[in-house]
């Protein structure tokens, strides 16, 4: 029987700097490893919060910018609440709502047009 194993979804970045600013400082995510094949090569890095892994990446055709990613979240309207009040200028999420389907979630979008939804499942 096969088994699958954890899904770590690459997320298209375009600059380090707004990276690090979004997933580092706003959303709360600590690094885990970085990766360049030399100094003029791109950024390839691996994330983490909680549970919660992504790898970014600045690498031409690892992934496309707009992905969507669904990313389960324990008091969620805890978390909105916390990034509401950082002092980050591109975005301010608003209170989480429940969903027909019985969820509650909020929405945030990085500087690279990719969408994170935090849901806590009822």
């Amino acid at each position: 029987m096969t088994r699958l194993g954890h899904v770590t979804p690459i997320l298209r970045i375009f600059d380090e700097a707004k990276a690090r600013e979004f997933y580092i400082e706003f959303l709360g995510f600590a690094v885990d490893f970085e990766h360049r094949y030399n100094a003029e090569f791109p950024l390839y890095m691996g994330i983490s919060l909680a549970e919660c892994r992504l790898h970014l990446s600045a690498h031409h055709g690892d992934a496309c910018p707009g992905a969507h990613l669904r990313i389960t979240c324990h008091h969620v309207a805890e978390f909105a609440l916390t990034l509401a009040t950082k002092a980050y200028r591109y975005a301010k999420p608003g209170a989480p709502e429940t969903t027909p389907w019985d969820s509650i979630e909020f929405t945030v979008a990085d500087p690279f047009g990719n969408r994170l939804t935090f849901v806590q499942e009822e």
